[in-house]
Formats: C-alpha cells, sequence, structure tokens
C-alpha cells in the first residue's frame, strides 16, 4: 500500500526547508499555492509539464513583487518546488523555454500554429493534452496559457471583450472549457487587483513608519546636540 502525501506532510516539509518567517500579507498566497500544487500533485491523472510550470512561475512571481527581504523569494520558491516533489531550476527552466517558443511571434502566426499543434517543443505537449481524455487541467495550467498569449499580445488581454474571444480561440484546439478558464483567469487577475492594493496599503505603512523614525532621530539629536558657543 502507497502512502500519499497529505497537506500537512507537504506544508511540515516546507517549513524545514524555509525556516524564515513569511511577511503576513503574502503567507497566505503562498500556503494556497502551496496546497495547490500539492493536490494536483497528488492527483493521479496530473502530470507535471512546461505550460503547468510557466502558470505556477508566473502566479509566484507576480503575486510575490516587492516582497521583502527581496532574498528570500528564491528560498520561498524553491521550498514550494521541493515540498511538493518538484526542482525549482526545472521549473523555472521549463518556464522559460514555454515563453521562448512564443516570443517575437505575430498574434497571427500564434493562432495558426495553434490551431495546426506541430509535434515539436510546447506545441505538441498541448497536442498530447488536447488528445489525452484523462488530462487533468488546473488553474496553473490556464495561467501558463494565459501569460504565452500575453507575452504575444498583452495589448489584446487589457479589452475585456477582445479578452473572452480570444479565450474561445485559444481553448477551442485544446479542448478546454472556455467558462471554466475564464472564471479561473477572471479570480487570477482579480487576486492580482487586491494584492497591489495591499502592497500598496503595505507600503504607506512602511513610508509612515520611516518618517516617523526619522523625526524621532531628529529630535534626540536636537536634545543631546550641545548649543554652539555664543547662543
Amino acid at each position: 500500500m502507497n502512502d500519499v502525501r497529505t497537506v500537512s506532510d507537504t506544508k511540515r516539509t516546507f517549513y524545514s526547508l524555509h525556516t524564515r518567517p513569511i511577511n503576513s500579507i503574502y503567507r497566505r498566497v503562498v500556503e494556497e499555492l502551496m496546497v495547490e500544487m500539492h493536490l494536483l500533485s497528488v492527483n493521479v491523472d496530473f502530470r507535471y509539464d512546461p505550460i503547468y510550470a510557466l502558470g505556477i512561475v508566473t502566479t509566484f512571481d507576480r503575486f510575490m513583487q516587492g516582497y521583502r527581504p527581496e532574498q528570500d523569494k528564491a528560498s520561498i520558491f524553491s521550498a514550494l518546488c521541493r515540498a511538493n516533489g518538484g526542482e525549482p531550476e526545472q521549473y523555472r527552466y521549463d518556464a522559460e523555454q514555454a515563453l521562448a517558443q512564443v516570443a517575437g511571434m505575430t498574434l497571427e502566426n500564434f493562432w495558426q500554429t495553434l490551431k495546426n499543434l506541430p509535434q515539436e517543443g510546447i506545441w505538441g505537449q498541448l497536442r498530447a493534452n488536447a488528445e489525452n481524455p484523462s488530462f487533468k487541467y488546473s488553474r496553473p495550467y490556464a495561467i501558463g496559457l494565459y501569460t504565452l498569449l500575453e507575452t504575444v499580445d498583452g495589448d489584446a488581454l487589457k479589452d475585456e471583450k477582445r479578452f473572452i474571444d480570444d479565450l474561445k480561440q485559444l481553448c477551442e484546439p485544446l479542448r478546454l472549457q472556455p467558462e471554466k478558464v475564464q472564471k479561473d483567469l477572471e479570480l487570477y487577475r482579480s487576486n492580482l487587483d487586491k494584492m497591489a492594493q495591499a502592497q500598496a496599503v503595505l507600503e504607506d505603512i512602511l513610508k509612515a513608519e520611516r518618517k516617523r523614525k526619522e523625526e524621532r532621530e531628529k529630535a534626540k539629536d536636537a536634545v543631546t546636540t550641545p548649543p554652539a558657543e555664543g547662543a
């Protein structure tokens, strides 16, 4: 009988690998991503691929923007991957390779390639997933696809109607449900907006605290500095 790792096992491993505290507004993001990766990793139908890797890398990088101390981000990402049986270097490499395969493409060329789905590179992976009746769809996979499209034509995604039309065009050859993908991506974009707002509030608090500290230091200096002679 094979023992299946539990969420608690994964969290325990994570916190044994990354031992420093995680800033409060980011802790929930990290733990939710950790649990999502865990639930997929123990699913019998799930298979790691570069599009999924791109989704994980993109999610982590965008939600962790502005994290302090900056050097802790690499440790957190490494612990996330390793706690779920993966290698951070593999995630980063596969994500970069996926993006490299669409870099410089026109939107027309992107749609044409997606329609034909050649065997090589990420296109072959997309074809294999589309033809696999047991393929395990996931939100990170949708985010990976979104990131590919965004890389080719980011402006298209700023228009809501065009965004929805593009999703339908994206999902059809990949045999994905556009309504499900749209729902996942709308939640992703909404959460990004909320995180940006929380980061702005946190930055304002930190600025106010720095200003108060500077004012206290100036007041302290004024008390301890002796008056000039003849004053």
